[in-house]
């Protein structure tokens, strides 16, 4: 039997082998795969993949492919027929018939795929809009919203649509309801990029830890009592009491306490324990089961509960949260009852405002505030009483009044929970606690921009104006001031009978008076129908076309409508040939007024009078200025909308247009009223800023205000209004500038965190208003910012001017004081008091120690007729590399320089540095002739130098000697601060380089070289303490620093990676060394306000820009507007980045800093073009890399342009010189003089290169580079001919003779002047704005390009 079992086997095994068709395929635990049929309605990419697996599991899938080699056509065949029979069965039957005879699997599935997975443009647009507008349904779990999330997903996937993890990521996020915004913000806080994965696991992390949260909740709030059955209450005892419970207590003796005395019912702690129970037992009972247990839904935990029970066993609405009652009454006794008898404590009653499932705000009445309570209960019986039938089916329950829900609940562990959410108020506002009715009208006749008593009795009986009963208005000054007018004409009237159908529009204007922004006129368009206006200000009446037209398109797409008919007078805007023709073109109507009859007009015309009357009021109420005058007419726009018209038979503009009533005034505001804005800055400063509201932004949900000390318009959703300041006001004639009125101003503590109007639900507390302002061109265009946050000091260095507080304004670009990530202590206080004081006073200790040790002072008596000058310690953070990983705290004492007086405390103080450009030209060096770099810092070197002045400064603080505090100390050596201190420090340090045998270059003070006995080189370069030292042996090196270090206290800091802001990156297998300004430009980036929001260019300068002198501010408020623009600090800035490491901004940079004495919006306009262009290049830097050929070789560049300059038509001169194949120096300038034709204009643009290539070639002969002749190419036949012609002479008596001298070098032999091509000529871009083409070219021709 063992024989035959092991042939049985055998034969089996060959079988097999035989059979399978290839030799590496492993088989599949024969596991049974349930696939349900396909029948043409269910997800065919998710029955295709589990077919899939099934044809896997059963090793058929190779006959979705070619046939393979090795298989004979016989078992090829009996493959496909047993995989077409496997899919088949997975078909639905009445969707076999087109494929019985079907003996190819690949065809089969091919034929599948066709019909039921077309891969056509209308399925890909199918599910990607479904993909974008999927949104989170409520009642499922996270699980099956990632699941129909997938499946969307896998089916685009099957169309071979590619979307990127991220997009999926944020659509995904884009899907969850507005109470997972914080999850949100945390999952994309400071993260460049985020994958789906990360947020699929989040979100389930996320719901666990909620269901986690309320199981918890549910345990500890969950009191479960077991009930007597019958038998027992008949008093037989059952077996089951424990007997733990010990005797039966003596007859005078407590049962609870088991103390005499006192009896059970008198025990003083049963009576405190029921008490502390009563607040946090029942007051929900569920039914029990068949032993008679039952539940009671306690809130033992610290928060109260946001949601709202319907309860049917409450008598009243409860409520435990006091903030939530938008009116309230104290009350003193009230009880109320919970489910075990005991009692709470009812303090008042008031009402609650709710957000319901339809968006619908009503308001509960009744409620009770139970403070002992845990939940918020809804009385359904309270309901029912008021008439509203209540219906419970499917696990919804309705409250209905008649055909209207007014309310809805779904069901959850058997209570029902109320859809909706709770309204916190509008945004806290103050008002008088003795305001009468007569306050209440005239406190919403001044929000609503003084409207007349017949609009407010119309929203009064609508009860829209909350608090408003009596509609019977006082004389009001401002009415009369603002209103008065001459008679009336007669009513036009028009039958319209849809929106859009026939459309009013006139322009008024121009105002004596400009707006903020700059604007003198606004143009109106008022639809018929509705009466619905739309305002947009301007500054030029030929701007009326380009508003018609993004109005148009606007309002076309939101209505679904066509304007058909447009009214207006014979403007000259308005009859122009374009204005005609866009209407003629899109069908438009036009009808005009005749001539010098505007009441043919007349609904524009009385719109525009109702505005500005409107406008006039409000300005006069709020005491401000005519500049503000485009604030206030977009407000009153906005008003006019909201308040009932004749025309309308009563309705408002917008509940005609909508068809629905308008619901958001209680977001409306007095014009002009005074606004308290929340901010964070320091932990001490107060928590609000004083503004005034000016009305709405549109697109953000928040109020606009204007701050008065920073004349700049703020947009804030956290704001608390003074409104009953300006209703119990004095009435005063005259006009106050807002300047004035708050002048004052002053930054106040708030209280109480304001409550603001919310969107749908509490977590969102930003003022939500009816779109009727969709384009941001109606709202006045003032300088707009968001409330400055928390923002970290920074120590700087003192300046010689004033200093002043620098103002936090913006225009698109946001300006803001450098930011670090470091609080940084600015005195020897804060340092000593701060989290990181033990490293503070570790780096002061340091400080001290090499002071002493370098002998810097000696404490003495103050001698009669000297002062003293007195000390501080700057503090600072340093980064050891170019991570931050290993932070360095360093501080230093420092002299206060500016009390000294010139020739009694110091004489000369200048001390040179080392130039830009012999930097890179030893990083060239360096990469072509593979050079050793090191770099090294000399420790506090003004220590170093000794001082010629007898100078006494007071004893640095939190070291002053005890016994001696009255000493000061009498200076040394020279120390930081000190005016003479650099040029003490380089001349102590040029002594002793000299005293080396070192030799100083004749062309930079600061470079220093000897020649070794190998004939090679040893540099260093010197930058007041940072030195740059290379050479070809490493022992050179060692000996130089040795020598160095036995003379000054030095540091280290091994090969070289970052020297004044320049990072240095080199990869010496390709001999190759980089230097950029990344995180340098990215700081600047940052100060200015561009961030991933803004939009990159590609260019330094477009052609667009015509930049002159004409541009300045002529006017006192253009002055007044540029004077907070930053655009000095803003071109100081990119210049240093231009100076370092980029050409490529050289004559962008060039243009914008000849308007810095008097800059002007279209000068700002072209710095915040080249930021956006170093927003697109931060990682563009110098590339020097070994070359053989022309390597160590200087090569110039030269080029002009012919009067660039339209102030006084003056060239601009370029020139850029390379070696190894980077730029090492360039400059783009305004020449001096005017020249008249472009060869003298490229003469003079050669003169001033051939001086740089005499400077170059002078330090590289010092630094033992030699080279024949350097080779300048101009692209200018005529000026390289009268460069070395001389019959020109006769005719050029013009130019000045100092440019004449480069015929002289030219015939030397020492500079060679040679003809190139304009396209290849990298100088092109430094004289003028050139296409991007070009630029690129440019760039790559002189090694410019993207490095980290």
């Amino acid at each position: 039997m063992a024989g035959e079992k092991d042939e049985v086997l055998k034969e089996k095994e060959s079988a097999s082998s035989s059979s399978a068709p290839t030799s590496n395929r492993h088989p599949i635990a024969s596991t049974r795969l349930e696939v349900d049929k396909f029948n043409g309605s269910n997800n065919f990419g998710m029955w295709q993949c589990e077919v899939m697996d099934v044809l896997y599991q059963q090793e058929l899938d190779m006959v979705l492919e070619d046939k393979p080699e090795d298989i004979d056509d016989k078992q090829w065949t009996r493959i496909n027929l047993h995989a077409c029979a496997t899919i088949r069965s997975f078909l639905d039957k009445e969707l076999k018939y087109p494929y019985m005879k079907e003996t190819s699997a690949k065809k089969l599935w091919m034929k599948l795929e066709e019909k039921y997975m077309t891969k056509s443009a209308e399925n890909r647009l199918f599910l990607k809009k479904r993909l974008f507008r999927f949104q989170y349904r409520s009642g499922i779990s996270m699980h099956e919203h990632l699941n129909d999330y997938n499946k969307i997903l896998a089916d685009l996937a099957n169309l071979d649509v590619i979307i990127p993890d991220e997009d999926k990521a944020l659509c995904l996020l884009n899907s969850l309801p507005d109470d997972y915004d914080h999850l949100t913000t945390t999952l994309l806080y400071g993260k460049s990029e985020v994958k789906l994965d990360e947020v699929s696991a989040a979100l389930v992390n996320h719901e666990c830890r909620k269901k986690e949260q309320k199981t918890q909740n549910s345990q500890t709030e969950a009191l479960v009592a077991r009930g007597r059955t019958e038998e027992r209450k008949s008093g037989k005892r059952g077996k089951s009491r424990s007997k733990s419970r010990g005797k039966f207590p003596a007859k005078d003796e407590c049962a609870f306490c088991r103390q005499k005395g006192h009896w059970k019912k008198d025990c003083p702690k049963l009576k405190n324990k029921e008490k502390e129970k009563a607040g946090s037992e029942a007051n929900v009972a569920k039914s029990g089961d068949e032993d008679f247990e039952f539940a009671l839904a306690s809130s033992s935990a610290d928060g109260h509960s946001t949601e709202w029970i319907l309860d049917s066993g409450c008598t009243y609405h409860m409520c435990p949260i006091r903030e939530w009652f938008s009116s309230f009454e104290e009350l003193d006794g009230g009880v109320v009852l919970m489910g075990n008898n005991n009692a709470c404590k009812t303090q008042g009653i008031g009402k609650i405002c709710l957000k319901m499932h339809d968006g619908t705000v009503r308001e509960l009445s009744d409620v009770r505030y139970v403070p002992d309570m845990k939940k918020n209960l809804i009385s359904l019986g309270a309901l029912e009483s008021k008439g509203l039938k209540i219906t419970m089916e499917g696990g919804v329950l309705k409250a209905v009044h008649g055909a209207l829900v007014v309310m809805k609940g779904t069901r959850r562990n058997n209570l029902y929970f109320l859809q909706g959410s709770t309204v916190i108020g509008g945004a806290a506002v103050t008002e008088a606690a003795d305001a009468d009715s007569t306050d209440t009208t005239r406190l919403w006749h001044m929000r609503l921009g003084h409207a007349g008593e017949k609009a407010l009795q119309g929203l009064v009986k609508q009860g829209l104006l909350k608090g408003a009963k009596a509609c019977k208005l006082e004389f009001c000054e401002h009415c009369v001031l603002g209103k008065q007018t001459r008679v009336k004409f007669g009513t036009a009237i028009h039958h319209t009978k849809g929106i859009l159908d026939y459309v009013h529009t006139d322009v008024w204007g121009p105002s004596k008076n400009a707006s903020w922004g700059g604007s003198h006129y606004f143009v109106s368009f008022v639809d018929d129908f509705s009466r619905r206006i739309w305002v947009y200000t301007m500054k030029r009446k030929d701007e009326v076309l380009k508003i018609f037209l993004k109005w148009k398109k606007m309002i076309e797409t939101q209505s679904g409508r066509k304007i058909k008919t447009l009214r207006s007078d014979n403007g000259g805007e308005y009859k122009s040939d374009p204005f005609l023709k866009v209407c003629q073109d899109e069908g438009i109507v036009r009808h005009f007024t005749v001539r010098e009859t505007p009441q043919q007009n007349g609904v524009a015309e009385r719109m525009n009078r109702t505005l500005l009357e409107k406008v006039r009021c409000m300005l006069s109420n709020a005491g401000l200025g005519k500049a503000f005058w485009a604030e206030a007419i977009t407000y009153a726009s906005h008003l006019i909308n909201r308040l009932p018209a004749a025309a309308n038979e009563g309705k408002t503009p917008m509940e005609v247009w909508s068809g629905k009533p308008c619901t958001d005034y209680k977001y409306l505001h007095i014009f002009g009223c005074p606004a308290y804005y929340h901010v964070r800055e320091s932990k001490l400063d107060p928590r609000a800023k004083k503004a005034l509201f000016m009305g709405f932004s549109t697109g953000v949900k928040g109020y606009r205000l204007w701050c008065p000390d920073e004349k700049k318009i703020v947009v804030s959703r956290d704001v608390t209004f003074d409104e009953a300041a300006m209703v119990n006001q004095n009435k005063h004639e005259g006009e106050i500038e807002a300047t004035k009125t708050m002048s004052s101003s002053k930054q106040v503590e708030l209280l109480k965190t304001p409550v603001v109007p919310v969107r749908s639900d509490t977590t969102d507390t930003s003022p939500t208003v009816d779109s009727d302002e969709e384009d941001e061109d109606d709202e006045e265009e003032a300088p707009t910012q968001e409330p400055p946050q928390q923002q970290d000091s920074i120590a700087i260095r003192r300046s010689r001017r004033e200093i002043r507080k620098p103002v936090r304004f913006t225009d698109i670009v946001a300006y803001a004081l450098p930011v670090i990530e470091d609080d940084i202590p600015s005195a020897y206080k804060e340092a000593v008091r701060s989290s990181e004081s033990v490293e503070w006073k570790k780096s002061m200790d340091e400080e001290m120690k090499s002071l002493h040790k370098n002998e810097t002072w000696e404490l003495v008596q103050l001698p009669k007729g000297k002062k003293a000058i007195g000390c501080k310690w700057v503090y600072a953070k340093k980064m050891e590399s170019l991570g931050k990983d290993n932070v360095r705290f360093k501080a230093r004492l420092v002299a206060k320089g500016y009390a000294q007086k010139e020739g009694i405390d110091y004489n000369e103080v200048f001390s040179p540095v080392v130039k830009h450009s012999s930097i890179r030209i030893l990083l060239a060096l360096v990469a072509q002739f593979d050079l050793e770099l090191a770099q090294l810092d000399v420790k506090t070197a003004f220590l170093h130098g000794d001082l010629e002045e007898e100078i006494y400064m007071s004893q640095p603080e939190g070291f002053k000697v005890a016994g001696k505090e009255n000493w000061v100390c009498k200076l040394q050596k020279s120390l930081y601060g000190l005016k003479q201190s650099p040029r003490q420090w380089y001349k102590r340090f040029d002594r002793f380089m000299i005293g080396q045998k070192y030799t100083r270059s004749h062309y930079d003070h600061c470079v220093y070289f000897r020649k070794l006995q190998d004939g090679t080189f040893i540099y260093l370069l010197l930058y007041v303490d940072d030195m740059l030292i290379a050479c070809k042996s490493k022992v050179e090196i060692e000996r130089l620093k040795t020598q160095l270090s036995n003379e000054f206290e030095m540091k280290d800091l091994g090969e070289a990676r970052k020297i004044l802001g320049m990072e240095i990156e080199r990869d010496r297998a390709k001999g190759k060394i980089s230097l950029c300004q990344k995180q340098y430009l990215k700081k600047v980036l940052q100060r200015f306000g561009m961030n991933e929001n803004s939009k990159p260019v590609s260019t330094p300068l477009a052609p667009h820009f015509k930049l002159s002198a004409s541009m300045s501010p002529k006017t006192g408020e253009e002055s007044h507007y540029m004077a907070q623009i930053p655009y000095a600090s803003a071109v100081g800035s990119l210049m240093y980045a231009m100076v370092c490491t980029r050409p490529d901004i050289s004559q962008a940079v060039s243009i914008v800093s000849r308007y810095m004495h008097n800059p002007g919006k279209g000068h700002w306009q072209a710095v915040k073009w080249i930021l956006r262009y170093i927003l697109g290049t931060v990682d563009v830097g110098l590339l020097f890399q070994h070359d053989k050929v022309t390597g160590q070789c200087v090569v110039g560049y030269v080029d002009s342009d012919y009067a660039g300059d339209l102030d006084k038509r003056r060239s601009t001169t370029g020139f850029v010189f390379t070696i190894a194949g980077g730029p090492v120096s360039w400059r783009s300038i305004l020449q001096s003089t005017v020249a008249l034709s472009t060869t003298e204009a490229e003469y003079m643009a050669v003169t001033e290169a051939i001086k740089e290539a005499i400077w170059l070639q002078g330090l590289l002969g010092d630094l033992g580079v030699q080279q024949d002749h350097v080779d300048v190419h101009c692209d200018s036949q005529s000026a390289i001919y009268l460069a070395k012609n001389q019959v020109h002479h006769a005719r050029t008596k013009h130019i000045d003779v100092r440019f004449h001298f480069v015929r002289e070098i030219i015939e030397e032999g020492d500079i060679l002047l040679q003809k190139i091509g304009t396209a290849e000529n990298p100088a092109d871009m430094l004289t003028k704005p050139v296409s991007l083409l070009k630029f690129k070219h440019c760039l790559d021709l002189i090694g410019i390009c993207q490095i980290c």
